[in-house]
């Protein structure tokens, strides 16, 4: 377990920031909350969301004997991108500056790995731009994944019932089409 090279840092930042804009800060909990939390790098590049009492915790357990500590938000890539994981959701939901509400009709739909069409959207918060990070509700305000806007609110009004609203990236169904693998 180490801490993030800069480099590092800078990548997840911007694409953290994509969905949650400057609510890092809290994410981190720099508005003086007691937990402080960080970003740790542990095996295969994966990165993990810890809070600093847990990360003390774990620097007395060897590396090789430590599987995983914290949340996993995501990997970086032989390339050196990052790409956020379904279990980043509960994070990414609970400081998210976009979000969707998609009807039940379609929820079944984004679960199984597609695109949310408009036909399938329910609502949208106002001003989204295009190609802006968001979540994905159901109508019970419960986050189901997270995507890519493919147009922006403005837009939306004017397009065609089956023209794609938001580009899937990742969803809790991740977890029953056996794709944890990936995950963990």
């Amino acid at each position: 377990m180490r801490p993030l090279s800069e480099e590092e840092t800078k990548v997840l930042f911007l694409k953290l920031s994509e969905y949650i804009g400057k609510n890092i800060e809290k994410m981190i909990g720099q508005d003086g909350e007691k937990n402080r939390y960080c970003f740790r790098l542990l095996k295969n590049d994966r990165c993990y969301y810890v809070s600093e009492p847990l990360m003390k915790a774990a620097t007395s357990i060897s590396r090789d004997d430590l599987l995983q500590v914290g949340v996993c938000l995501g990997k970086f890539t032989k390339s050196g991108k990052f790409r956020l994981h379904v279990t980043a959701l509960e994070y990414l939901s609970q400081y998210a500056k976009h979000k969707v509400w998609v009807k039940p009709s379609a929820e079944m739909s984004f679960l199984y790995g597609n695109h949310i069409s408009k036909q399938g959207l329910a609502r949208m918060t106002e001003n989204t731009p295009q190609y802006a990070g968001v979540v994905v509700y159901n109508m019970s305000d419960i986050p189901l994944g997270f995507g890519v806007a493919a147009q922006s609110t403005d837009h939306c009004q004017q397009l065609d019932p089956m023209g794609n609203v938001v580009l899937h990236q990742a969803d809790i169904g991740e977890y029953l089409r056996g794709l944890e693998e990936e995950i963990f």
